[in-house]
Parts: structure tokens; C-alpha cells; sequence
């Protein structure tokens, strides 16, 4: 106990410096320096003491967030230029001692990571990711957050696909980290679809009908998910954007979607099985105001209605295809809901599985909430739901 007391003793010692700084600035009353080193005591005391656990590093970390919060809101109230003493660095020293005494727990890392990710620390956090990486390869939701941090933060795809691969080949068979791999993918399709976009650069004549078609989406009507102004062109003050490589990468496969329907494959021959398939089919439609969507997703149902006919979840792929990346005010939707239909139609004559039409009457549903949808098709719509009690006959 008087190790534990002596530690306790010598960290705060280190903080007295600052607490000092903070009175003579008129930051915090004395009151009020009293009462902050008397709470680390407490947090040094325990954290110290054998039987500490990973709460009571958050606990103290979150105390000194708070603290540090205080500080600089009174530092801009004060007009004060700047203090010597900087709180987040507390706070970090804070999570190294508790990451160091409890490697083990993913919860105090994950807190760690995103302190250091919402303040912007991002050396610290590539090292933090590094650290827990190594200590934890077999996490896939570790390997996950460092893709997407790689991707978001950063808008580097090449580092964010090497720690999915990598991840990979610790985690694999890990359904999430498959079908995050191809969300990863399919995200930076659709950030590239969407600055042709702006640019004006259409891929071909929209006039023409087909699945891919998108009806009257402009610009405006573009809903790409965590999408913004820098990841469309993070540096467009100062860069020239070179509109002749964005057209030429539409005719790339990584544009039509080589790498996710590649990713499929790849997963199918791990799992082999439908339920996969499926939310990789649900996945896609994420991003079904995009071209390559269609046509993964075509892949896809066809690829679960060849291997697992009889399965309802590779029928309903099957029938809500023809509608992927066609809207219900398009003109083209008319004739993908007809196609729609006979298809759903067809696979209730082979089957009346009641997922099958749960799930059809579900997604006919979500067409109905369509705020400016035809009468006529409205009228279908709704006529189709009420008759998909009745079995079909044969």
C-alpha cells in the first residue's frame, strides 16, 4: 500500500505546476484548485492501489476531460492567450497508464481511440491503433475502426484496404468485417461517382432506358452516405482537378465494381451459405443511386439463385432486382415494378415461404411511402400487398 501511496504522491506532485499556473491566471478559484487536486488524489489513490480496474481509469480520464473542458472555455471567456500546461496531454497520460495496466480491455482502447480521434491528435492515434492492433489482431471491430479512420479521416483507400486485408487474414470469418470491406469499397465508388457529378462529367446517355438507369436524380437529389464537401474535393482551392482521369475511370473495373463482386466471391466461398448473401444484397442498396451498384447486385442474385434456389432470401434478391437504382418517380419505373411483379409472382407459385412475403409485402411498403408516387402505381401497389395473403395458384 505504501507503493501504491508513494506513486499516488509522485504524479501529483507533477500536476502541481500546472494547478499553480491555473490560480495565478485566475482560471480556477483557490476553492476550486483545492477541490480538482483533492479528486486526483482520490483517482491517484485508487488507480495506484491493487485491484484497480479499467472503469477507474475512465472514470479519472473523463474527470480530466471535464476539467479540461472548464479550462478552456474560462481561457476564452479571460481572453488569455495560452497556458503552459496543455489538459489533453493529462488526459493521455491518463489512458496510456490504464491501456498499460489492462492491455486486455478492448472498451478502454476504444475510449482512448476516440478521444484522440474527436481531438485530432492524429499521431497518437495512428500509434494507438498500431498498439492495439498488435495486442489484439483477432478483433475484427478494431481492425474495422482503423479502415474507416483510414478512409474518413484521413481519405487514404490504400491504407484503409490494407487494414481490411490484414485484418483478413486474422479475421476471417468475421461477416462484418467482409461486408465492411466491401461497404469500404463501395463508398469510395460512390465518392468518385459523385464528384463526376459535380464536375458535369456524365459517364454516357442517360436518355436510354436500363437497369442501371436513374430517372430524373440530379445533383441535388444525390444521397450518398457520410459524404461531404472535402471528400468531394478536399483540396479544390488549390489543386486543379484532372477531369480526363475521372473520365477514364469510369471505364475501370475498380469503377464498375470489380472489387466489391470480387470481395463477394471471396466471402460466398468462406460462408457459403444465404444469410450472408443477403445482407451483402442489402448492403448494396445502400448505394443504389450509382451505376456499379446495379451490377453488383446483379451479381449477387444471380449467383444465390444458381447455388440456393430454394431459398426465400435468394428469390427476394432476385425479384428486387429489376427496381436497384431506379427511383419511383422515374419513368422507367413502371416497367421494373411489372418486372418486379412477374417475378414475385413466379416465386410464389414455386413457393408461398411466408419470409418471402413478408419480406414482399415490406418492401412494397416502403414504395408506397413514396410522398409524390403515381396514383396508378399506388393503386397496384397497395392491390398487390392485400392480395399477398392469398396463396398462389399453381
Amino acid at each position: 500500500m505504501a507503493a501504491a501511496s508513494d506513486k499516488a504522491r509522485f504524479f501529483l506532485e507533477q500536476s502541481v505546476p500546472e494547478l499553480k499556473e491555473y490560480e495565478r491566471k485566475g482560471i480556477f478559484s483557490a476553492e476550486e484548485i483545492t477541490s480538482i487536486a483533492r479528486k486526483r488524489s482520490d483517482f491517484e489513490h485508487k488507480i495506484n492501489a491493487r485491484g484497480s480496474t479499467p472503469a477507474d481509469f475512465a472514470r479519472y480520464a473523463e474527470f480530466e476531460m471535464n476539467v479540461d473542458a472548464l479550462r478552456r472555455k474560462r481561457v476564452k471567456r479571460l481572453g488569455i492567450k495560452s497556458t503552459a500546461h496543455n489538459g489533453r496531454r493529462r488526459i493521455f497520460f491518463v489512458f496510456d497508464r490504464g491501456t498499460r495496466k489492462h492491455p486486455g480491455d478492448i472498451g478502454l482502447w476504444m475510449e482512448a481511440i476516440d478521444f484522440a480521434r474527436k481531438q485530432k491528435a492524429y499521431k497518437k492515434l495512428q500509434e494507438m491503433l498500431t498498439q492495439v492492433l498488435r495486442l489484439h489482431p483477432t478483433k475484427s471491430d478494431l481492425w474495422i475502426h482503423a479502415a474507416q479512420y483510414a478512409m474518413e479521416e484521413n481519405g487514404d483507400v490504400t491504407e484503409a484496404r490494407s487494414y481490411m486485408q490484414r485484418g483478413l487474414r486474422f479475421c476471417k470469418g468475421s461477416r462484418a468485417m467482409w461486408l465492411e470491406y466491401a461497404r469500404l469499397e463501395m463508398s469510395y465508388i460512390a465518392k468518385i461517382h459523385l464528384r463526376r457529378e459535380v464536375l458535369g462529367i456524365n459517364p454516357g446517355n442517360t436518355d436510354q432506358p436500363g437497369p442501371l438507369d436513374q430517372g430524373d436524380a440530379d445533383e441535388n437529389s444525390l444521397r450518398f452516405p457520410r459524404l461531404t464537401a472535402m471528400d468531394i474535393s478536399p483540396n479544390s482551392e488549390h489543386d486543379d482537378v484532372d477531369t480526363a482521369a475521372l473520365q477514364k475511370l469510369e471505364s475501370t473495373p475498380a469503377m464498375n465494381g470489380a472489387i466489391p463482386v470480387a470481395i463477394f466471391d471471396a466471402a460466398m466461398a468462406q460462408f457459403h451459405d444465404t444469410k450472408f448473401g443477403w445482407d451483402f444484397f442489402n448492403m448494396l442498396l445502400e448505394y443504389d443511386e450509382i451505376p456499379a451498384c446495379g451490377k453488383v447486385a446483379d451479381h449477387v442474385a444471380t449467383f444465390l439463385l444458381k447455388e440456393h434456389p430454394q431459398s426465400w432470401s435468394s428469390q427476394a434478391c432476385h425479384i428486387q432486382l429489376p427496381l436497384v437504382s431506379i427511383s419511383p418517380t422515374s419513368p422507367n419505373f413502371p416497367s421494373a415494378l411489372r418486372n418486379m411483379l412477374a417475378r414475385l409472382k413466379e416465386a410464389r407459385r414455386k413457393s408461398n415461404s411466408q419470409e418471402l412475403v413478408g419480406w414482399a409485402k415490406e418492401s412494397l411498403g416502403k414504395i408506397l411511402q413514396t410522398s409524390d408516387l403515381d396514383p396508378a402505381i399506388r393503386t397496384v401497389v397497395d392491390s398487390v400487398i392485400k392480395s399477398l395473403g392469398v396463396p398462389e395458384s399453381a
